[in-house]
């Protein structure tokens, strides 16, 4: 699959019938195979269940757009976060972000910076093979002006790098990052089980 936008349109297709993109919610980006310095990014607005190629705009690493499927298209609203990750994280090939209930359920489960992440055998599916593992999830605030979250996400991970290949925005969902846009499905799939189970914990606490 040469056009990393298949790839995508599948996904959101699929994030969309989870529940995790609904109406125009969430964007999703790989980078360009013709110019790895670039990106294909879900232009703003559209539906996720129902995207075709011409529903991406290419952006390059200035955030300047250099390709588009259609001359109304808007690079998403997101887009300075998805810079911030290629940039933090050069060998990041995709970059995933969704609203789930579960995921914005989570991220009021902690009031500082990072969330405890439960030692279930999945934590081994992002990378730490530990037993018992004591990992936890960074945690930023949501703000209107979308680019200071990704300053926000610039400057904590330039000083203290992420343990796992995700992070959580308190309210807005879950963003996660990978080598292939089937590593960064994979990792989303997982984040999102971890979440499911953290809230499942939490309610079984306070029947017991």
């Amino acid at each position: 699959m040469n056009d990393p936008r298949l790839a995508l349109i599948d996904a959101s297709r699929r994030f969309h019938q989870l529940g995790w993109m609904l109406g125009t919610a969430g964007n999703l980006s790989a980078k360009a195979i013709e110019d790895e310095g670039s990106f294909w990014i879900t232009a703003s607005g559209k539906s996720k269940g129902r995207l075709e190629k011409k529903d991406f705009v290419r952006i390059d690493r200035s955030g300047n757009v250099v390709e588009t499927g259609h001359p109304e298209n808007r690079p998403s609203a997101e887009t300075s976060i998805h810079q911030a990750i290629y940039s933090l994280f050069p060998d990041a090939r995709a970059c995933y972000h969704v609203h789930s209930i579960e995921a914005n359920l989570a991220s009021r489960f902690t009031d500082g910076e990072n969330l405890p992440l439960p030692p279930l055998e999945m934590i081994k599916g992002l990378g730490v093979w530990v037993e018992n593992p004591r990992v936890s999830m960074p945690v930023f605030r949501n703000h209107l002006d979308v680019p200071k979250i990704a300053r926000e996400i610039e400057a904590r991970f330039q000083v203290s790098p992420p343990e796992v290949p995700a992070l959580l925005i308190v309210d807005h969902g879950v963003t996660v990052w990978g080598k292939s846009t089937e590593i960064a499905e994979n990792y989303l799939e997982l984040v999102e089980y971890i979440f499911r189970y953290t809230v499942a914990e939490r309610q079984l606490a306070r029947k017991g």
